[in-house]
């Protein structure tokens, strides 16, 4: 079809079966048959792909690390950063109710659409395509992998600065919780005891929150050392 020429220029992909793009396009809000299952078969694909490259590029990474990296590469963010790249959003086929909500920039609208494109290719020519194009797709991202350091969240790389200096672990508390149930605010403070030093964190969850206050509390170790 002559209205996806242009997605299968970006995609370096030229389908024999274009009923197979169509079915990758069309999310469950606009017919039964929809992306769901490709969705499925192309995540599949991208794990394997990905976790192959990343084993191939880092030998001397353990498994934790290649699996930080992994996640770092195939999370919903990065997919729909991606797809909105190939502005997939410009194809995908909603619902009335799903695009007066805006349904062709939302993430995870994104994210499963091209996860359903790579399943497509699969099945349209095999997985040695399916492998070139995820190859093609991540090329830059995995030519420029991101720290190890990068990958951790702030709680565990407190919790290791602090082991490495043997010190106690940190102690998180939470100080108050606000609002109504389905929007609360939660304020956690955490506190390192043999330096006597306290942040806060605020945000709409526990862990959130805690993170937060993790975070404010390297960066004040930082400032000490």
């Amino acid at each position: 079809m002559q209205e996806f020429r242009k997605l299968e220029q970006r995609l370096a992909y030229q389908f024999r079966d274009e009923a197979l793009l169509v079915e990758a396009l069309t999310h469950r809000s606009a017919q039964s048959r929809n992306n769901e299952r490709l969705e499925f078969l192309g995540d599949s694909a991208l794990n394997f792909v990905i976790a192959d490259e990343l084993f191939r590029r880092c030998p001397q990474e353990s498994e934790g690390n290649l699996s930080r990296l992994r996640a770092s590469l195939v999370n919903r963010a990065s997919l729909a950063e991606i797809a909105r790249e190939l502005q997939l959003g410009d194809y995908v086929r909603l619902g009335s109710g799903e695009i007066k909500s805006g349904g062709h920039r939302r993430e995870s609208i994104l994210a499963d659409t091209l996860e359903a494109v790579i399943g497509a290719v699969y099945l349209d020519d095999g997985f040695d395509a399916c492998r070139a194009l995820i190859r093609e797709l991540y090329r830059q991202r995995l030519e420029q992998l991101p720290a190890i350091s990068e990958l951790k969240d702030a709680k565990t790389r407190l919790q290791e600065y602090l082991q490495g200096q043997r010190q106690p672990l940190p102690a998180y508390r939470v100080l108050d919780v606000s609002g109504k149930a389905h929007d609360q605010q939660f304020t956690v403070e955490c506190v390192v005891q043999e330096a006597g030093m306290k942040t806060e964190g605020q945000a709409g969850s526990r862990r959130q929150a805690e993170q937060q206050a993790a975070e404010a509390m390297l960066q004040l170790l930082g400032k000490l050392s």
